[in-house]
């Protein structure tokens, strides 16, 4: 019978740390469930641009169909479930030592986090619906959190000595 290596720091700390963005992405997911109203007023007011200069050369990006901006609402939060799933199973996997697939799906998960927070609320939020330029519904600061977050956690999974590597 064939021994499980010890684990070592660096094994440790990419399970943890996975662990750590898989507990944040299911609280989100979480709140905006339990609480839709709050964050759906964000989406809207972003996607609706009306706390932006008002800009006509940009105002034509303005989605204000209600519709529309519960849609794209109810998308992120699909997304958000997903990656708190995939990042759950992730660190399941690290913690039970099957270091090649914790890899692999911690580094899906924790990809899915950063497309939502950097292409998704940076890029398409941030600057196609111009959020940076309101003082009431800009969430940039925190968007730019979570993606360096997640960037660190996904650096230190593929980092030698947390497992093997893939072929």
């Amino acid at each position: 019978m064939a021994s499980t290596p010890p684990r070592t720091a660096l094994h440790l700390t990419a399970t943890l740390l996975t662990a750590s963005v898989a507990l944040y992405m299911a609280l989100v997911a979480f709140g905006n469930i339990t609480d839709f109203g709050t964050n759906q007023q964000f989406v809207r007011h972003v996607l609706a641009m009306d706390t932006t200069f008002k800009d006509d050369d940009l105002m034509w990006r303005a989605i204000t169909s209600k519709g529309l901006q519960d849609t794209a609402y109810v998308a992120i939060i699909v997304w958000e479930t997903l990656a708190a799933l995939v990042l759950i199973y992730g660190t399941w996997l690290w913690f039970r030592r099957g270091d090649r697939d914790a890899r692999r799906w911690s580094t899906y998960g924790l990809l899915m986090v950063m497309l939502l927070f950097g292409a998704g609320f940076i890029a398409i939020g941030g600057e196609w619906f111009a959020m940076w330029q309101s003082g009431d519904w800009n969430g940039l600061d925190a968007a730019t959190r979570v993606f360096v977050f997640s960037g660190i956690v996904l650096l230190v999974n593929h980092l030698p000595g947390t497992g093997p590597t893939e072929p």
